[in-house]
């Protein structure tokens, strides 16, 4: 069964290639192909204790990628009207986040590594935190609003 196409500005799976036989497996993510974006920067989450969260924030113009390597987590999303959850547990399989939109990492498993995937630098002044600030830019590009 094939799951229902989001519009391209919203947070989806992406399916990257996988390539299995004796040796074990082999994915991968390029631009252009799989990647929505030109990749300028790759981080990676691990040793996260039990309970904790990590993201919760949105970026004003950064995409992100983010794939599970090893272990699973719950990432939530949040466009300023309603939550989704995607659950990542496969290292074929990535979560496209779009710019403006919440995010949070939660629910890991131990031994959990995460490997996150952006469009550009690290720029401070693109970060949205907390919630109430996120909340605060989205309604200035609500229409009829003053910027």
């Amino acid at each position: 069964m094939s799951e229902a196409p989001l519009p391209q500005n919203s947070p989806r799976y992406i399916n990257l290639p996988r390539f299995a036989d004796e040796r074990g497996n082999l994915s991968f993510i390029q631009y252009p192909g799989d990647s929505p974006f030109d990749i300028k920067r790759v981080f990676y989450l691990y040793g996260m204790p039990e309970g904790s969260t990590r993201g919760a924030h949105a970026h004003k113009t950064l995409e992100e990628v983010i794939v599970v390597l090893h272990g699973s987590c719950i990432v939530k999303t949040y466009d300023g009207h309603q939550w989704q959850s995607f659950s990542l547990d496969r290292p074929d399989r990535g979560l496209y986040i779009p710019p403006l939109y919440w995010g949070e990492l939660t629910e890991f498993a131990p031994d959990t590594v995460v490997m996150v995937l952006c469009s550009d630098l690290f720029i401070a002044e693109d970060y949205l935190s907390p919630l109430q600030e996120y909340l605060d830019y989205m309604a200035t590009l609500q229409p009829g609003k003053s910027k």
